[in-house]
């Protein structure tokens, strides 16, 4: 799913496997992980997985993935990229420097929000904006949790290119849905993202056409930076898609960003 999300110079491999086999890990990568619960070394494990998969799509040996602050992977000179875990759903997507400066992504379940968190990683104007929390088994949109995915995304892209923390209530996210064919259709929302907003994020997913999957959904999203960077655009643009219980969203900045938004 997440490469639907992603343009095709992003080498992206998911997994819905909850664990691999013994010896997957580098020894460098068990060392992490050694005192770890199984949960956490199974999250580990698959997602490191997936970024080798993800190093073969560039043309690269398999290398450990260690981590520094906060969990960032650290990746070989001259890549970037993200990983992301979550029950039923595991992901890597990695690029060349030289072709993406920053990218993030997250995969959530599709359900709603815990008490009280919702209020915690959302601004007033997004909440006004995403409309009342769905109840669980609706069969509506959970668009709290596809905020909360997306902050995450945006973070994801933030953190390794600023090295400051960015708080879930420095970033203000617009969403706008689009119809599995491809039309807009902003019933579900109350504020869609205007059309140079869909121009930005159209590069994302150029990879050709997908199969239409029942029962999916999709759009696109903007993050207006309440916390500022010269390194980064004010604004960054992503991607989300719901499907089979997984929420999926993804960010990306490509190193000419001051060009392409006339800066």
């Amino acid at each position: 799913m997440i490469e639907r999300l992603l343009p095709a110079d992003v080498s992206c491999a998911a997994t819905r496997a909850e664990s691999v086999p013994d010896g997957t890990l580098f020894p460098e990568e068990e060392a992490l992980v050694a005192k770890s619960v199984a949960k956490r070394r199974n999250d580990f494990a698959t997602a490191r997985a997936c970024a080798r998969r993800a190093m073969a799509g560039l043309g690269l040996p398999p290398v450990p993935v260690l981590h520094g602050h906060r969990g960032r992977p650290l990746w070989p000179e001259g890549i970037v990229g993200s990983l992301t875990h979550c029950a039923g759903y595991r992901a890597a997507a990695l690029a060349r420097a030289r072709d993406v400066l920053s990218l993030g992504i997250d995969a959530e379940p599709h359900a709603p929000l815990p008490d009280g968190v919702r209020e915690l990683v959302t601004l007033p104007a997004e909440r006004e904006r995403i409309g009342p929390q769905a109840p669980e088994g609706s069969g509506e949109l959970h668009w709290d949790r596809v905020l909360f995915s997306a902050k995450e995304s945006v973070f994801k892209t933030w953190y390794p290119v600023t090295g400051i923390e960015l708080d879930f209530t420095q970033a203000d996210l617009t969403f706008h849905r689009a119809d599995i064919a491809g039309t807009a259709d902003t019933a579900d929302i109350a504020d869609a993202a205007d059309a140079a907003d869909a121009a930005d994020t159209a590069d994302m997913a150029d990879g050709g056409e997908a199969p239409v999957v029942p029962g999916a959904a999709e759009g696109t999203f903007t993050a207006r930076l309440l916390l500022t960077d010269p390194a980064l655009p004010t604004t960054l643009h992503g991607r989300w898609r719901v499907e089979d219980g997984i929420v999926a969203t993804a960010v990306l900045v490509r190193p000419d960003w001051r060009e392409s938004d006339g800066m």
